[in-house]
Formats: structure tokens, C-alpha cells, sequence
């Protein structure tokens, strides 16, 4: 696992991540608490694209792909699984970081305790909890079976990144609706009792688990 952890998570890219979070939190005004996830999710969401698209190619880059194929692919898909892990696992550390950083350096109105029945702001955090949960473990899947699919990381974030430009716009919205995988940011703020944007997530979910589930058969016929 810590031979995965430095393959897939170099230094550099913990540093890029988290300087990243810091300078989001310090550009992004927000004056209420509960804008703080609609700051954080798009953003988040490029960044698991980036973070992510190299998890398989740079062993094609590194010219170590043809002896990853002496290896059983069931190694090699468990091998990619584990990086994933470990990749989103500090991408929602730094989800939770950013969010920390919010109050940190712009002191944002907190939600009132019982707001619209809901526990309040730790409420209002384990919702964008989990909401950036989903975000981050697509969008990091999507980049990663793409880049395998086409064998180049910069394709695989380059057609995220067309999708992003869609979904995360007036356009999309106006399409998608709740179906949108940006629900969250699009929901109406302030109204804890519209749970319509959990269609979108739905979405995220689904198409997350096909991606995981079409992963071994890319990597046995691209990788």
C-alpha cells in the first residue's frame, strides 16, 4: 500500500491539491455557510479530474506498461483500485480541509440551529459531506477510464473537462434539472427541505458504478 501511495500520490501532487484549496478559500467570497459547498464542488470536481487521469497512464508514459502485462489482470486491476482509494480518500480529506478554510478566512453567516428542521450546520456539513463524496469518486473514475481508454491522460481529462463545461453551466441546468450532476451546486440555497437534487447524485452513483465495473475490461483491452 505505501509502494501504491507514492506511485499514485506523489508529494507534489498532495502540495498542488492543497495549495489549490487554500487559494480557493482566500478568491471565493461566500457571506452564508451554506454557499460554501457550492464553492467547493466544481472545483473539487476538476481537481479529482486531474488528480486522478494519471493513475494507470503513467505507467504507459514511464514505459512500464508491458510489464504490468506480464502480470495477471486481476493484480493489475486491484492494483489500480487501491490507487483510486487512496487518491480519493485524501481528495475528500482536502474537501474537508477547504471547507474548514471557509470559515477560517471568511467567517461566513452560520445556518441557525433547527433551520427548515434540519440539525443545522452539521447538518448542513454532512450533507456536503456527502454530496462530495459522490463528486469526487466520479469524476476521478471518469478521468481515470478515459485516460486508459485512450491511452493518454490528456484526452482522458480533456473530454471530463468538456463534460464539466456542460453540466456546470446555465445550459446544463436548465436541461438536466435535478438530473444534473451538479444538483448540488444548482439547488435552491437556503430551502434544506428540496432533496430534488439528489436525482443528480443518483446519476453520479450510477454512472460511477458502471465505470468501476467497465475498468477491468478497458484495462485488458487499452492498458
Amino acid at each position: 500500500m505505501i509502494h501504491e501511495m507514492k506511485i499514485s500520490l506523489p508529494l507534489p501532487k498532495q502540495a498542488c491539491a492543497l495549495c489549490f484549496v487554500v487559494i480557493l478559500s482566500l478568491v471565493r467570497g461566500v457571506s452564508d455557510s451554506y454557499e460554501i459547498g457550492v464553492a467547493l464542488e466544481a472545483p473539487l470536481a476538476i481537481l479529482a479530474v486531474s488528480l486522478c487521469a494519471d493513475t494507470y497512464t503513467q505507467e504507459i508514459v514511464c514505459g512500464r506498461s508491458e510489464i504490468q502485462r506480464l502480470y495477471p489482470l486481476k493484480k493489475r486491476v486491484c492494483s489500480v483500485y487501491g490507487r483510486m482509494a487512496i487518491q480519493e480518500l485524501f481528495l475528500l480529506a482536502v474537501a474537508v480541509i477547504g471547507y474548514g478554510l471557509f470559515f477560517l478566512f471568511q467567517n461566513p453567516e452560520t445556518a441557525q440551529t433547527g433551520q427548515s428542521g434540519q440539525g443545522g450546520e452539521m447538518c448542513q456539513f454532512l450533507v456536503y459531506f456527502a454530496a462530495i463524496t459522490v463528486t469526487l469518486g466520479f469524476w476521478g473514475l471518469l478521468s481515470n477510464l478515459l485516460s486508459i481508454l485512450f491511452r493518454n491522460m490528456w484526452m482522458g481529462i480533456g473530454c471530463c473537462l468538456l463534460l464539466w463545461l456542460f453540466t456546470n453551466s446555465s445550459a446544463g441546468d436548465r436541461c438536466l434539472g435535478a438530473w444534473n450532476l451538479f444538483s448540488y451546486s444548482f439547488r435552491r440555497l437556503g430551502n434544506d427541505g428540496d432533496l430534488s437534487w439528489l436525482c443528480g447524485k443518483m446519476v453520479c452513483i450510477s454512472l460511477g458504478i458502471m465505470a468501476a465495473a467497465a475498468l477491468p475490461k478497458i484495462i485488458e483491452k487499452r492498458g
